[in-house]
């Protein structure tokens, strides 16, 4: 073979392995590190961070990206999931009403919610959002991890909640917009079910795929706008995986009522089976036992074609 070949075929195969790694989900290239009570994000921290508006409503919720066609989101944020002409999604976006150099916008081709969603209180408030143009990567936009079914998040466990919500109860973000985001610590389901049966007059059910986040002071949590959004915790190995999607609450910030979001690993089959080929975080022994055959099968056939 002559070099030239030879070259061409390193080049492709190469080419192959890159390809069976993917995007890497969970990194933000920019930052290794309102939102009631939170702050201004900085730039590129969550790449994964998009917003979802209407024509004729502008925001109503937030996503994240989970691949290049996918976001998710809630289900309450699709009330009519056949209607998908009228929904937007922004990726790369940082600021409302500022200039965002790294945005794309993007139509949506499908909606998929599980089987059986009536409302937010009654569970299963999760969207996938499939994406008439895929996003492009970039240190602005990256997908986030999603947890396999045995992830834990244990109480206690510090995590972020971001959005572009109400800083409190009726009071919409203000000025240029800028991402807001927060740290609050995971709610065990107990913890979380005691904490919404102190008022008789507002008892909420803590279903089994819900995960509560917040303090039991309240001061800290998500609001409205911020539906959709994601809840993610930081790994030991630095991995940013999804915990929760932003659902509800009662109020904003109030004491013994902290935020409620929809369990991911209660969907980790159904996002499976919805988007085959999604990389669940907790699997990576199986993924990674491919892509080292993807690998070795290259340079062997490299050191072949090298002997020649």
């Amino acid at each position: 073979m002559s070099p030239k070949l030879q070259f061409s075929a390193i080049f492709w195969c190469l080419t192959g392995i890159v390809a069976a790694y993917g995007q890497e989900c969970g990194r933000p290239p920019l930052v290794e590190n309102r939102i009631v009570g939170g702050m201004d994000s900085a730039d590129g921290a969550w790449p994964w961070q998009v917003d979802v508006q209407t024509f004729t409503a502008g925001h109503i919720c937030g996503g994240s990206i989970i691949t290049e066609n996918w976001v998710l989101s809630a289900a309450h944020c699709f009330p009519n999931p056949s209607d998908t002409g009228s929904h937007i999604i922004y990726a790369g976006r940082f600021q409302q009403n500022g200039i965002n150099l790294h945005e794309s916008m993007h139509r949506v081709s499908r909606v998929v919610i599980p089987s059986g969603y009536i409302e937010p209180h009654s569970g299963k408030d999760l969207a996938l959002v499939q994406l008439s143009s895929p996003v492009t990567w970039s240190d602005h936009v990256r997908p986030v991890c999603l947890p396999a079914s045995g992830t834990l998040f244990p109480g206690g466990m510090p995590c972020y909640v971001t959005g572009w919500g109400h800083i409190r109860d009726g009071v919409p973000l203000q000025g240029v917009g800028t991402l807001q985001q927060v740290q609050v610590p995971i709610i065990s389901q107990s913890s979380c079910w005691e904490m919404y049966r102190t008022d008789p007059t507002e008892q909420v059910d803590i279903l089994y795929d819900m995960i509560c986040a917040g303090y039991q002071e309240g001061s800290k949590d998500s609001c409205q706008g911020d539906s959709g959004g994601p809840l993610v915790c930081q790994m030991v190995n630095g991995t940013w995986v999804q915990a929760g999607v932003v659902s509800f609450g009662l109020g904003c910030a109030r004491p013994n009522k902290p935020g409620v979001y929809t369990r991911l690993t209660s969907y980790s089959t159904f996002i499976s089976n919805t988007i085959p080929d999604i990389q669940l975080y907790g699997r990576a022994t199986q993924n990674w036992c491919g892509r080292a055959a993807v690998l070795v099968s290259c340079l062997f056939s490299l050191l072949t074609l090298l002997q020649r």
